[in-house]
Formats: structure tokens, C-alpha cells, sequence
């Protein structure tokens, strides 16, 4: 499991997050100020990658997450099978399958011979984009 760490106060709209076992892009920050008791309270809402699904943190600011280490590499669409891609990838020439990407706009481009850009974290990958 390739993760890194980091403190709740330190993420930003746009970094990106563990939730529940899952990378997820932070999309939005708000902070409670410092009480009579304890530390500052920190609010973060993120989208999943994988399901795109919206997942909640809330913690002290000074508590560690895990951060995922993504890989973004390109590959090469060998086959479309029905809700699955095989994809091979441009450097390794390892060939993988992946889930057929949920968001339209890069579904519908995704045929045999087209380049793609593919992200791997937490030991999953999924189709970003169409090069």
C-alpha cells in the first residue's frame, strides 16, 4: 500500500486524501477555531476517485492521514469489453483490465488503439482521461 502521511490542518481543496480506505480529492476545507478546550477542528468533504461518492473527515487539525501516492501513467486501449478496458500500458507493456470510466465525455471517446492516462493508487487503477 503505497500512502504517505500528513496533518488534517495541511490539506487544501485539491489535495488528496484517504477516507474509509479509499483515495479521495479533497474539494472542500472549513475550520473551527481553537476552543477553551483542545485544538482547532478541521471539516473536510472529498469525492472518491473510484465511486465517486462523497465522503466526510472530521478531526483535530493536528491529526495524521494518509495521503495516496498516485501513479499517472499512460497505456494504450487494446480491447473495450463490454464495462471493462484492457489496457496496456506504454512503458512496461504490462496489459491490465480497468472498470469502463463512469463519466461520459471520456466513455464515449474510449475505442481499440486510443492512448489513454491512467492513475494507480491503493493498488487500483482507473481511467482518467483520453490523451
Amino acid at each position: 500500500m503505497s500512502v504517505d502521511y500528513a496533518e488534517l490542518g495541511d490539506l487544501k481543496e485539491g489535495s488528496y486524501v484517504v477516507v474509509d480506505g479509499e483515495p479521495c480529492r479533497v474539494v472542500e476545507v472549513s475550520r473551527a477555531k481553537t476552543g477553551k478546550h483542545g485544538s482547532a477542528k478541521v471539516h473536510i468533504v472529498a469525492i472518491s476517485l473510484f465511486t465517486g461518492s462523497r465522503k466526510t473527515l472530521v478531526g483535530p487539525a493536528d491529526q495524521r492521514v494518509e495521503v495516496p501516492i498516485i501513479d499517472k501513467r499512460i497505456g494504450q486501449v487494446i480491447a473495450v469489453l463490454g464495462d471493462r478496458v484492457q489496457v496496456m500500458d506504454n512503458e512496461t507493456y504490462e496489459t491490465f483490465e480497468v472498470e469502463m470510466p463512469s463519466d461520459e465525455s471520456v466513455r464515449s471517446k474510449i475505442t481499440p488503439g486510443v492512448e489513454v492516462e491512467y492513475w494507480s493508487a491503493l493498488g487500483k487503477r482507473f481511467i482518467s482521461r483520453v490523451r
